[in-house]
Order: C-alpha cells, then sequence, then structure tokens
C-alpha cells in the first residue's frame, strides 16, 4: 500500500483533533485560572476582580507605552507572542468549592497558573489543590500571615500580609505618641475565619511588644445577622482605636449598629477588607469620615508615576470605580505571573514556579508603593510596603508612612 502524502496530512490532522485544545493552542495563547466569590455575599469583590484582571490582561496582550513588563509589544515574546486567556471560577467563599474548582481548572480547563482568591480561609485548599499537582499559585489579594508558613514550593504572594500590615499600623500610632497624641488603648474586632484570627493574633502580639493595651477582643461570627451585643462590648470598653477586620457585609453591619447603639469610636484603623471596598462607602460612608485602613495601594502615587492614572483610568472604564486594595493587588499578582511564565519561556508548572522565585520586579515597573517584587524562600514578598489611608471628604488619602504621605492625619476622626 503506498502512503500519499494527503494520507500523511489527513492522519496529522486527525491527530491534531483528538489532542487537547491547551496542547494544541499552547504556543498561541497561555489559559490561566482565577477563582473569586462570583455569587453570594462578596459577589461584587469577584466582579471587581475579573475587572482587574481583565485590564491587566489587555495591557499584556495588546501594546502599551508603560513601563509595566509585558506592556510594549503584544503577547509573551518569550513564548513567540502568545496571548494570555482567562478563564474565572466561582468558588462562593466555600473553601472546599474552592478545592473542587480548582482541581477543575487545572484538569479540565488545563490552566497552567491559578490566581485567587479574596478569602484567606479559601487560599487553603486551592494553594493546597495546586501544590499537589505542581501548578503555580499567586495569592493575590489574601493576607493572612499563615498562608505562606505552610511549606508549599507552588505558593507565592507579592503583597503584605497582616503581620506587616498590622506593623505599619503601629508604626503610626508611635509616630502619633511621639508627637504627644493620646493613644494607648485598643479595641480589637475581628471575623473568626483565618483572616479575622490571624489578624488579631498579629495584633495582639504587636500590642504586647509595643506597650499598649488591649481592653477588648472581640471575636464575632462571619455573616452574622446581628452584632449588638459586641458593639455593647466595644462601646462599653470605649478605646481610644477601634481596629476591625472584617469583610464588607460585616462592616456595614458593623458601622449601622455603632449608630444605632450611639457607639462613636474616637478613631478606627482598619484591616481593609470591607473597609477598602466601595460598597461600604456608598452604604454608610456618611458615618466614617477620617476613618484609617491599611493598604498596598495609593492612587496618590500617579502624581510621580503617571502611568498609574492612565491604568486607573482603564480599570475605571471596565469597573466604574477606582483601584483599592483588593484590585490593585490583583491587577499586579497577573502581571507578576505573565512575566514569570515569559521568563520561563514555557507552560510547564515547574518552570513557570522557577521562574516566579528568580522574580526581580523594581518599583518603578509596579502601580504599587513597593520597594520591589521580588520572594523569599516561603514565596512571600518583603519589599511590598504598606500605607495607610484616610477616607476624608468622600476620597481616600494617603496618611502615613512620611515618605508617601500626602496630608497630616485628621485625629480623632469627626
Amino acid at each position: 500500500m503506498t502512503i500519499t502524502r494527503r494520507d500523511v496530512l489527513l492522519g496529522a490532522a486527525a491527530t491534531a483533533a483528538l489532542m487537547p485544545l491547551s496542547a494544541r493552542a499552547q504556543t498561541s495563547e497561555v489559559v490561566i485560572g482565577l477563582t473569586y466569590p462570583m455569587s453570594g455575599a462578596n459577589a461584587q469583590i469577584g466582579v471587581d476582580a475579573q475587572r482587574a484582571y481583565e485590564t491587566a490582561a489587555d495591557i499584556i496582550n495588546k501594546n502599551y507605552d508603560f513601563e509595566l513588563p509585558l506592556a510594549k509589544g503584544e503577547g509573551l515574546p518569550g513564548l513567540g507572542g502568545a496571548k494570555i486567556r482567562l478563564v474565572f471560577a466561582d468558588h462562593q467563599g466555600d473553601p472546599q468549592k474552592g478545592r473542587a474548582e480548582a482541581e477543575r481548572l487545572i484538569t479540565q480547563e488545563k490552566v497552567c497558573a491559578i490566581l485567587g482568591t479574596y478569602q484567606s480561609a479559601v487560599a487553603v485548599t486551592v494553594s493546597q489543590t495546586c501544590e499537589r499537582y505542581q501548578i503555580p499559585f499567586i495569592s493575590a489579594d489574601n493576607s493572612s500571615p499563615s498562608l505562606h508558613r505552610r511549606g508549599l514550593k507552588y505558593y507565592f504572594r507579592p503583597s503584605p500580609h497582616d503581620e506587616m500590615f498590622s506593623a505599619a499600623m503601629f508604626d503610626f500610632f508611635d509616630a502619633l505618641k511621639k508627637k504627644g497624641t493620646k493613644v494607648e488603648t485598643l479595641a480589637l474586632f475581628h471575623e473568626d475565619t483565618i483572616f479575622g484570627t490571624d489578624s488579631a493574633n498579629a495584633q495582639l502580639k504587636l500590642a504586647a511588644d509595643r506597650g499598649y493595651k488591649v481592653v477588648a477582643d472581640i471575636k464575632y461570627r462571619a455573616n452574622s445577622p446581628s452584632l449588638s451585643a459586641e458593639v455593647q462590648q466595644l462601646k462599653a470598653a470605649n478605646a481610644d482605636v477601634l481596629m476591625p477586620s472584617s469583610y464588607t457585609t460585616d462592616g456595614i453591619l458593623l458601622v449601622k449598629t455603632m449608630a444605632e447603639l450611639g457607639y462613636k469610636p474616637k478613631a478606627i484603623v482598619a484591616q481593609a477588607a470591607g473597609f477598602s471596598e466601595k460598597a461600604l462607602y456608598d452604604a454608610v460612608g456618611d458615618k466614617l469620615e477620617g476613618v484609617i485602613t491599611r493598604g498596598s495601594f495609593s492612587l496618590d502615587l500617579a502624581a510621580k508615576r503617571p502611568m498609574v492614572g492612565k491604568i486607573n483610568d482603564m480599570f475605571k472604564e471596565k469597573s466604574g470605580k477606582d483601584l483599592n486594595d483588593n484590585t490593585s493587588r490583583e491587577f499586579m499578582a497577573l502581571i507578576v505571573m505573565a512575566d514569570a511564565i515569559n521568563r520561563a519561556k514555557s507552560t510547564d508548572g515547574e518552570k513557570i514556579r522557577d521562574a516566579l522565585a528568580a522574580t526581580a520586579m523594581p518599583a518603578e515597573q509596579t502601580i504599587m508603593p513597593w520597594k520591589s517584587v521580588k520572594f523569599d524562600e516561603m514565596g512571600q514578598n518583603n519589599d511590598a510596603d504598606p500605607v495607610l489611608l484616610q477616607y476624608i471628604g468622600g476620597k481616600f488619602v494617603t496618611v502615613s508612612p512620611a515618605q508617601a504621605a500626602v496630608a497630616e492625619p485628621v485625629w480623632p476622626m469627626k
């Protein structure tokens, strides 16, 4: 039997048809998975995250004159100009759903990396699943300090964790005290998942180390229908500073309950989460003039680094809002991951992991007020300097640290 050139071509076409799409498309697209709460109480967080990632993907896939990795030129030059394709999965705020969705993204969608997850409790299960499959995971916006201390090889976090954020808060308190402001007693208020618990533990340790008295340490059930008893305790304690660690719906309920019960703290310094979200300020912003929250991102940086303002405008066109603590970290997470994939010149998990470990991204190639992006042996970036932002006149201004501040803090809050 004579095999013709046509038979060879037909055979090749048939083989190609049987290959997984990801294998055939590998040189033309790089598939990255993202898992977020796209439904339920925190659905808006997922929607905003999607817009942040889409903004970053646009910059990578198209040609922009920004000083960001991969902005100039189209796609990933290390993979022949391959474009980034994003696949979103809804974990609904449930750690076990997160585990299942991560596995689906890896085995069915054939992603080469996963980013997520907003809730730290979900990051625990998603990162463990990625570790099992040797797929790199970037903890884009999870701040629990214990996440990077579990000995995982494929876990990376470019942004700060709550020990770093809390240290920035206590540095701020120390600076106020040096100027003669009375800051002696603290009230901690935190939800009962890993985010709230780790945050409170970090703050308790810092309070003991720095000489502040914790007069209330209140743990409440996340998504609780009532916080009246807890707010009565806070009111009775009457601390100099209230320090909440709460997601958006809990934060709104806290502020509403405080108003109902006549509790007006002298100052609130929040562990971001809900207190960085527009939805909270749309609901109760009139009661929060002067609230301070920690952050990773400062829009004030646009004055020194004009591309920050331009990228914010791109995001705002998609989402109707400015970049915030969460969406800025999500944006940067995709830039960091794409940069590593490009340097790895591969979609192989181990090669991407090694490229991530070798990351050395200077401050001016980010939209953040950080020194740089580089990871220690546990996958944590220790150069991600936090800022403190104060809500004044309907917008956030940077009030600490001194080198990033554009305004003096208003203390006590109005």
